[in-house]
Order: C-alpha cells, then sequence, then structure tokens
C-alpha cells in the first residue's frame, strides 16, 4: 500500500537559523477504506459505506441542523460562521473583493488526541 507524502519546508528561526523539514503523512479515503477492512474482516464495500454514512451523519447533524458532534477521545465537529469581508484578488492585488459569509464544518481534536 503506497502512502502519498506530502512534504512541507517549515522554516524555523531559531538560534542557529537552521531550517527544519517536516514530512506528513495524508492517508486518503481509500487507504481508509482498506485499513477498516482488513482490522474489521468486512469488505472494502461495506467499509466504504461506513465511512460515507459516518460523514453523511456528521454533514447532516452539523450543517443542517447546527449540532454538536463529540467523540470522547478522538475530538468535536461543529458549525463555524464566518462574517462577510473583503479580500484581495490574488491575480490582481490592487483589486478589492467582496468575500461572503459562509458556514462550515470544523474539527478540533481531543486532548488524548494531540501530543
Amino acid at each position: 500500500m503506497s502512502i502519498f507524502l506530502f512534504i512541507k519546508l517549515l522554516i524555523l528561526l531559531d538560534r542557529g537559523n537552521t531550517f527544519n523539514l517536516l514530512i506528513i503523512k495524508i492517508m486518503t479515503k481509500a487507504e481508509l477504506i482498506a485499513k477498516i477492512a482488513e482490522d474489521t474482516g468486512v469488505s472494502k464495500k461495506v467499509a466504504w459505506e461506513m465511512i460515507n454514512s459516518f460523514t453523511d451523519a456528521v454533514k447532516t447533524a452539523v450543517l443542517d441542523n447546527g449540532e454538536k458532534i463529540t467523540l470522547q477521545g478522538f475530538g468535536t465537529f461543529k458549525l463555524s460562521h464566518r462574517e462577510a469581508r473583503t479580500g484581495v484578488n490574488p491575480q490582481n492585488p490592487s483589486e478589492k473583493i467582496k468575500i461572503p459569509a459562509s458556514d462550515r464544518v470544523t474539527f478540533k481534536a481531543s486532548k488524548t488526541l494531540r501530543k
């Protein structure tokens, strides 16, 4: 199973002016489905249905109903609102653009999940 590696350079200015390389491993949805199928002994199709059911339930509960979902030892999904604001067009920095208000689902990891 190949693991997609996303490499992000972080420049940390410390006393030695050294550069530190941070490698972040990202598990794709397909890899997560394969892992769940392997660990639980179900087919990949069933694991795919479980993942989709979970994500649909989170979207419905949080986006449609405004509920907060807390999974102890894992984290919390909740609705966050961003007010409308003025931004800068990245293709033409002298041009101002209006960014509309938006709602989005945010996730905050529990203390046990953080390093």
